[in-house]
């Protein structure tokens, strides 16, 4: 995407090849700042820079605050922080952390997984062409609880 420019000002052509911060929704920011509160009234602010992490730590944090949003709960029912927001935070956490040098990377060797999932994906589109003219209903939070759906 090429940047747009006003011709008659000079900065356009300097700041549109700048990182674009604009494109992260405000409202991401905002969540952000809720996981980030909690981690800084519980632990401190920027603890991870001085104490360091270790990746494991994060990444399980990571699942199982994800998994608690797929499976319906948007939100920590103790914290009111949002589950997505946590699961940003960790992430940020991540990524300064590695930056920074504070980051003890204890994930397992390397296996060739993006080469397998790519050979996974093969057998995604086999299994799609093999029930092709099959319609059954795919059920979704909607349907425990008990709302119609039209498909």
């Amino acid at each position: 995407m090429k940047p747009v420019t006003k011709d008659t000002n000079p900065k356009d052509a300097i700041g549109s090849t700048k990182l674009p911060m604009h494109l992260i929704p405000g409202t991401a920011k905002a969540a952000l700042a809720t996981a980030f509160l909690e981690g800084a009234l519980k632990y401190g602010k920027y603890n991870w820079r001085v104490a360091g992490v270790r990746a494991s730590i994060y990444a399980d944090a990571m699942e199982r605050h994800l998994e608690k949003w797929k499976n319906g709960e948007d939100e920590d029912p103790h914290t009111k922080v949002p589950h997505l927001a946590s699961v940003m935070a960790c992430a940020a956490i991540l990524i300064d952390a590695g930056i920074c040098g504070k980051l003890t990377d204890d994930r397992p060797p390397r296996a060739p997984v993006s080469g397998y999932i790519d050979i996974l994906s093969e057998h995604v589109r086999y299994l799609q062409d093999l029930y092709e003219g099959e319609t059954p209903h795919q059920y979704t939070i909607e349907d425990s609880d008990g709302y119609e759906r039209t498909e």
